[in-house]
């Protein structure tokens, strides 16, 4: 099997070896070098925009005056920022630890043991144990290791290439997976209703309870010698409808809001929710999409559990819906599969590397 670990090292490798600098491969750019700070020194700054945090305890409250103020706010964050922390979620917070847990567990195991769960991208099975693989002219790669795979719809899933250790794993990522399979229903009939729409249409747009499939990437980010010249993802926005995140407390998700880098910080008991591209197009823009990135830290490893609620590759054209297109409001986007749109984004990551960098 052709692994990308046979062209670079898995990073945890890199980190405990013991090296002092970084190989060549993961220093960023020059103008992305001067605005990335200690990331625990960041996380402290109280002045300036924070993202957002929605309690959705009363978010199908009976009061209907209290249930309009939860969904209310929900939707300006949406718009505003394209990000939040999501509390009083719904999802048990024991359920949570356990999917932490089982993740960290994985990770904990010898490389060679998680080489047998390794992806092969060059033969476009992605599913799996991995690292990233340039897709850019200037080969840079990023500083994380992951494990990436399909948890829902359940008759979708690959189970042979899920971890069988923790002993756990299936059971409690498959849990995990049913129950923000229903908030993602929820946050998107909110998002329907912000947009003067019929409560399920979000929902149908990006393929209803058959077809929306939540891809689930651990990311597992290592100690780094030199943090201040990597990155753990680069900066990008999310091509999914809506993407949830746990994490392990530890900082490192960065969000470009009105021109500057915000560091999050790390909400207890929360979930990190983005509105991805897909939701941003059939918006028609009026709900944001938001650029973000990782950074990493000398002194702790950080692990985020991404799951990305996608519509289908080629079922589900997507463009701006028709009742948000006017003459004095136009569409922003052109309509595009799923498929063509992530085409379209890696085609033009690449022109990007092609050309002279321009700083911020």
């Amino acid at each position: 099997m052709v692994t990308s670990s046979v062209l670079f090292p898995r990073v945890e490798s890199l980190s405990s070896s013991g090296i002092n600098c970084i190989p060549k491969e993961y220093i960023r750019p020059q103008e992305e070098l001067n605005n990335i700070g200690n990331v625990f020194e960041e996380v402290e700054k109280d002045g300036g925009p924070q993202v957002p945090t929605i309690d959705l305890m009363e978010i199908e409250s009976e009061d209907k005056t209290v249930q309009d103020k939860c969904r209310e706010e929900l939707v300006r964050a949406a718009k505003d920022w394209g990000v939040m922390h999501l509390v009083n979620h719904g999802i048990p917070s024991d359920l949570i630890d356990r999917v932490r847990k089982a993740g960290q567990a994985f990770f904990d195991l010898p490389i060679e043991e998680k080489e047998k769960h390794a992806n092969d991208q060059a033969s476009g099975n992605v599913q799996g144990y991995g690292s990233k693989l340039a897709n850019n002219a200037s080969g840079q790669l990023e500083w994380e290791d992951y494990f990436f795979h399909l948890i829902f719809p359940e008759d979708k899933r690959d189970l042979s290439v899920w971890p069988k250790t923790p002993s756990d794993y299936t059971k409690v990522t498959s849990e995990y997976a049913r129950l923000l399979r229903s908030l993602a229903t929820k946050i998107l009939s909110v998002l329907s209703l912000g947009l003067g729409l019929e409560e399920g249409r979000l929902e149908k747009e990006v393929g209803g309870m058959e077809e929306l499939l939540l891809q689930m990437k651990i990311n597992y980010y290592p100690r780094c010698p030199q943090p201040e010249l990597a990155l753990g993802v680069e900066a990008h926005t999310d091509i999914s409808a809506l993407t949830f995140i746990l994490h392990n407390m530890v900082p490192g998700l960065q969000l470009f809001y009105e021109g500057k880098w915000v560091t999050a910080k790390c909400v207890p008991n929360s979930i990190v929710m983005h509105i991805g591209d897909t939701v941003e197009i059939l918006s028609n823009g009026k709900y944001k999409s938001i650029l973000h990135r990782g950074l990493v830290n000398k002194e702790k490893v950080r692990i985020s559990w991404a799951v990305f609620c996608e519509p289908p590759k080629e079922k589900i054209i997507l463009k701006p819906l028709t009742e948000l297109v006017t003459e004095a409001e136009p569409p922003l986007f052109p309509p595009r599969t799923f498929a063509q749109h992530l085409e379209h984004k890696l085609f033009r990551k690449t022109q990007d590397s092609l050309v002279p960098r321009k700083a911020d």
